[in-house]
């Protein structure tokens, strides 16, 4: 499973779609989704695209998991400008075991 978040910029929106970003952006709750959530500023000049993603296959990364989410992002519709891209590949986070106290 990947997570995948990107940060960017709205460019040019229509008058249409910053009335349908604000509807979703009050109903939406921000989490990783294998849809795709927004969160943005009041104004929607920025914004943070948090998607969850299954491996298509055992060898894909966090750069393929990154291509991925800008193609669900570019989905959207809506103009943007990426500013930065963060993928965790949560197949190799480690959960330390809790011990038991005698």
């Amino acid at each position: 499973m990947f997570r995948v978040s990107v940060r960017g910029k709205f460019r040019d929106l229509t008058d249409d779609q910053r009335t349908a970003l604000r509807s979703g952006l009050e109903a939406a709750r921000t989490a990783f989704t294998p849809e795709g959530s927004f969160s943005s500023d009041a104004g929607l000049a920025v914004f943070t695209f948090r998607i969850q993603l299954t491996p298509e296959s055992d060898d894909e990364d966090e750069d393929d998991a990154g291509l991925r989410a800008l193609a669900a992002l570019d989905a959207t519709g809506y103009p943007y400008e990426v500013i930065k891209i963060a993928a965790t590949d949560m197949r190799t986070i480690k959960i330390p075991s809790k011990r038991r106290r005698a």
